[in-house]
């Protein structure tokens, strides 16, 4: 499986998109503090962690006997530049344009 693959199958669920919301809004919070944001068991709750780790979404750093689990968007914007933005630049300035030629002519 590539990175990219890791990522985007890390994405795919909403779970763990809504893990990473929590981690850009604050970053730096243990186990404990994700799982109650959310209506899952804790088990549930690291084994998506695990998967948004393994991904390189999530880095964990320990800090004593606490674990910290901290946003890394570096895949996240290389997604981006790999797959979205490439195919939508020159076709949103077109389609922009085009709206504006068509507006200017009603």
């Amino acid at each position: 499986m590539t990175d990219d693959d890791r990522v985007f199958k890390a994405l795919a669920d909403p779970s763990r998109r809504f893990l990473l919301d929590l981690l850009f809004a604050r970053d730096g919070r243990t186990l404990t503090e994700l799982e109650s944001e959310l209506e899952m068991t804790r088990f549930g709750v690291a084994k998506h962690l695990k998967v948004l780790e393994e991904a390189g979404l999530v880095v964990v750093r320990r800090s004593g006997r606490e674990k910290l689990h901290f946003l890394n968007a570096v895949p996240i914007r290389q997604i981006h530049d790999r797959w979205i933005d490439k195919y939508t630049e020159h076709h949103v300035t077109t389609l922009i344009d085009l709206k504006r030629t068509l507006e200017d002519e009603s």
